[in-house]
């Protein structure tokens, strides 16, 4: 455990990068090669699209990078947050701990409340709009929905009282999670339903990608499956009745064109069914 605290805690940003990439590249390969729908869409030009949030998300979370350091490390110092008033536990528990909180707060949370606030859902409504889910869709989020999400995990490392190291473990494998979860590709199924105990698998995700709610507004977890499990927002639908996308912007226009999906936010919005 310490090799792994001392890496996180000093990471490069390159490293960072290459994760990022490597996990996009990996699961693209994957999902082209045996992909669960054989979509009719120009694969590149809808990745160009969610390429372009994840450029947007990165630039918006190392602009406001530092406040999220000054926080870790100001309840470190302090011995503020909820591990810093945990007794002496061994180091594994700690950062299962950790990163379970870590995921309630600035994922699931986020997540939840994002579904529940008007004026929130607006800006995650882009990434429902997606009608050729993949793994390029895990990152297409408008700039104002990251600007959200990062004020959540920043309440979050407060609230916990992580440590930088924690912090950057878990972005780490919530990256790899969620491409892992909107790939499109096809587990076994009793191997997905095993998976589904444990963390957001494929099917669990594409459930919450089905058009219509009540699914829309379910399985909120970004890596760990416990939270929708234990708070009731767990949901299955059999994966050949998935529809994706959400019912007010179902129109090409609505979803595949970059200058739409920007103004969405501002735009009057229809309610969903």
């Amino acid at each position: 455990m310490n090799d792994i605290i001392q890496y996180f805690e000093t990471i490069p940003s390159s490293h960072r990068a290459l994760i990022l990439a490597g996990g996009i590249a990996l699961f693209w390969l994957i999902e082209s090669a045996f992909p669960f729908i054989r979509f009719e869409y120009r694969k590149w030009q809808h990745a160009g699209i969610n390429i372009f949030f994840t450029v947007t998300t990165i630039i918006v979370n190392f602009c406001l990078a530092f406040i999220l350091l000054k926080t870790a490390d100001w309840s470190v110092q302090h011995d503020f947050g909820l591990l810093n008033w945990l007794p002496e536990i061994n180091p594994w528990l700690f950062a299962i701990i950790g990163l379970l909180l870590l995921d309630l707060i600035g994922a699931y949370l986020a997540h939840l409340v994002e579904h529940k606030v008007k004026f929130l859902w607006r800006f995650h409504l882009i990434h429902h709009t997606d009608t050729w889910i993949d793994t390029t869709s895990a990152n297409r989020h408008h700039p104002g929905e990251s600007v959200i999400r990062f004020v959540f995990t920043t309440l979050g490392v407060l609230i916990i009282g992580s440590p930088m190291w924690m912090v950057f473990l878990y972005q780490t494998l919530s990256v790899v999670a969620t491409q892992f979860n909107h790939a499109n590709i096809v587990l076994p199924k009793r191997l997905d339903i095993l998976l589904s105990y444990f963390i957001v698998s494929p099917d669990m995700h594409k459930v919450h990608h089905h058009y219509v709610l009540p699914y829309t507004d379910s399985n909120y977890g970004n890596i760990f499956s416990v939270w929708d499990r234990l708070f009731g927002t767990f949901k299955t639908l059999d994966r050949d009745k998935i529809v994706y996308g959400v019912d007010t912007h179902m129109k090409p226009e609505e979803h595949n064109k970059l200058s739409n999906l920007l103004a969405i936010p501002f735009q009057k919005h229809r309610s969903p069914n």
